[in-house]
């Protein structure tokens, strides 16, 4: 998709009812499961936002991008992920966690980012976040850096994850579970399930009604 024409239908797209836990749950893994409001107040989960930046590459297609996370002593070391991280106390919303995180992440500078749509929270039952995702506009094409989080930064074009083909299954271990069979996406050379697909599949059934 011409990065002219996502940006003539940002607005659009902020109009738009989101898919809610049924698009997210398309893309879950089977053992994942539906929780209930009560269930999720009384885990008292952290707050964490991410954001899903979409600008320009070099000839014009909009692309968005996943960051590789280092691999570190913790849960969710060496998955796909978008830029993000948890609630500080100096942060003023959601929104600023998403925009300060990604700055600290990948360089990109909050001011320059348009925040068009608040996506629905995903619950992380390892680590115990929900996690607020924020979509974003950037109208240049970013030059990126990456902190001791970061193992590789991961431009994605847009078309791709709108290709049926794009969705597949896989076997993944993580820290947690061995052998699991998930549904994924398969992106840039990059498998992406877990709570990061789940996102990108309510973001894809978004762009479908434009």
């Amino acid at each position: 998709m011409d990065f002219k024409d996502f940006k003539n239908n940002v607005l659009k797209l902020s109009e738009i009812t989101l898919g809610g836990m049924e698009a997210q749950f398309e893309l879950a893994p089977k053992f994942r499961q539906k929780y209930t409001q009560e269930f999720l107040e009384a885990r008292d989960a952290k707050k964490a936002a991410v954001l899903a930046l979409f600008y320009p590459n070099s000839q014009g297609k909009t692309c968005f991008l996943l960051t590789l996370r280092a691999n570190y002593n913790g849960i969710h070391a060496s998955q796909i992920s978008f830029p993000g991280g948890k609630l500080e106390r100096s942060d003023a919303s959601l929104e600023n966690t998403a925009l300060r995180e990604a700055n600290e992440e990948v360089g990109i500078q909050p001011d320059h980012v348009r925040i068009f749509k608040q996506m629905t929270d995903v619950f992380i039952p390892p680590s115990n976040f929900m996690v607020t995702p924020f979509l974003g506009l950037l109208n240049y094409t970013p030059i990126l850096t990456k902190n001791e989080e970061v193992e590789k930064n991961i431009t994605v074009l847009l078309e791709d994850l709108l290709n049926e083909n794009a969705f597949s299954t896989a076997i993944i271990t993580t820290s947690y579970a061995k052998n699991m069979l998930v549904p994924c996406f398969n992106l840039s050379n990059c498998v992406v399930w877990g709570a990061t697909a789940m996102m990108l599949n309510e973001i894809k059934m978004l762009l479908k009604e434009i």
